[in-house]
């Protein structure tokens, strides 16, 4: 019987399990010498260096003292558009290349140059600003107009009519151009190509305009396209701070998209999925309420872990950045310190979150054999 035990003990190593122990994932930086968060600390020796050079990984663990270095390290996953802030605009209409106007000549006289005989107006056919900003007036010309206010153009306009009949009064329409139009692409519930109706049209403005952002974006991502550059910002920070309102210029084009940013979950994690990021910021402690916690019956709550690949440019011996391109930050949530450092350390796209299974589950699967075991043979002899 004692020999069906040893046998037994033996067996259980290699029983199925649904995690690994956190041990089991550290080997690597265990067998090259690399056991510690001490691997992103400045090393004083040429031996350290051989040391993390061949390191399959860098382990550093996530405390309070180690929070601020990390916060400083390069942000990996991150889009990295720039943006640009609000400058305040005169609130009206400039006219420019490509904008169609329509005048309306209004005359007194019995016999004007432009009505005829009773005729007390006449209305110009629609007429596009040239690429020099200048329309054709008949009996007088060109007359440039671009960069001007419809009205400054307009009284600029009826000067010169002055000069060939004195009773003259213009009025002018403007249609916008493609020069004083915004495209609003995609994400909106209205997209589509929409006039400025002044110079201090923000980007709110105009997706108010489009019929707002799409419903069922995740964490909707707000980008602007202008002069050949890719500007971008979360929705929730352009609604958050005015400053970052930007003014809209012609030609600009919109779309809003859902964040791509994604982390993964495996282990003894309450779910084993890919997760998408709900907000800009996403902590340790959120990815874990994301997930839907720990298992109970099988996770270490000391062993929680995050694996993220660096670039190999990130990396630094000095402190300043990761030791090596593969880091493991390690996380315990039995302690104070653990779960405030968890709710401040930040997740980044790509990471993988993994809940390491707790090294008691083989010694009740253990015992619980044991007594299977003890249970049949106490039915044997009886």
């Amino acid at each position: 019987m004692m020999a069906g035990f040893a046998l037994l003990l033996a067996g259980c190593a290699s029983l199925p399990r649904g995690a690994a122990l956190q041990t089991e994932v550290l080997a690597g930086a265990a067998a090259a010498g690399d056991t510690d968060a001490g691997a992103s600390a400045s090393p004083d020796t040429a031996a350290d260096d051989i040391i993390a050079a061949t390191a399959s990984f860098a382990v550093e663990t996530v405390t309070r003292d180690r929070l601020a270095a990390y916060a400083g390290w390069p942000a990996v996953g991150e889009a990295g558009l720039p943006w640009i802030n609000r400058v305040e605009q005169p609130n009206n209409r400039i006219i420019a290349p490509g904008d169609t106007v329509v005048l309306t000549i209004w005359n007194t006289e019995e016999n004007g140059l432009l009505t005829t005989p009773g005729q007390r107006f006449v209305t110009l056919p629609p007429m596009r600003v040239t690429p020099g900003g200048e329309v054709f007036l008949p009996y007088i010309g060109g007359q440039r107009i671009a960069g001007m206010a419809p009205e400054t153009a307009r009284a600029r306009i009826e000067e010169r009519y002055l000069e060939v009949t004195p009773s003259a009064q213009v009025q002018l329409e403007l249609a916008a151009g493609r020069l004083n139009t915004v495209s609003v692409v995609g994400g909106v519930a209205g997209p589509g190509v929409l006039p400025l109706v002044d110079q201090n049209v923000t980007i709110l403005d105009m997706l108010a305009q489009a019929g707002g952002i799409a419903a069922g974006l995740v964490n909707p991502q707000v980008r602007l396209q202008r002069d050949g550059r890719l500007y971008g910002i979360s929705a929730d920070r352009l609604l958050a701070d005015p400053g970052l309102n930007t003014t809209l210029q012609g030609g600009d084009r919109i779309h809003v998209e859902a964040d791509e940013r994604y982390f993964l979950s495996l282990g003894a994690a309450g779910r084993e999925a890919q997760h998408r990021f709900a907000q800009d910021r996403v902590t340790a402690l959120d990815a874990l309420a994301i997930i839907g916690g720990v298992s109970d019956d099988r996770a270490d709550p000391q062993g929680i872990l995050v694996l993220r690949r660096y670039p190999e440019s990130a990396v630094r011996r000095d402190g300043t950045g990761p030791a090596h391109a593969r880091t493991i930050f390690t996380l315990d949530l039995t302690s104070a310190d653990g779960l405030f450092s968890a709710g401040q350390f930040q997740i980044r796209a790509g990471d993988l979150v993994y809940v390491t299974e707790s090294p008691l589950i083989g010694a009740r699967t253990i015992l619980g054999l044991i007594g299977t075991t003890f249970g049949l043979v106490n039915q044997v002899t009886n």
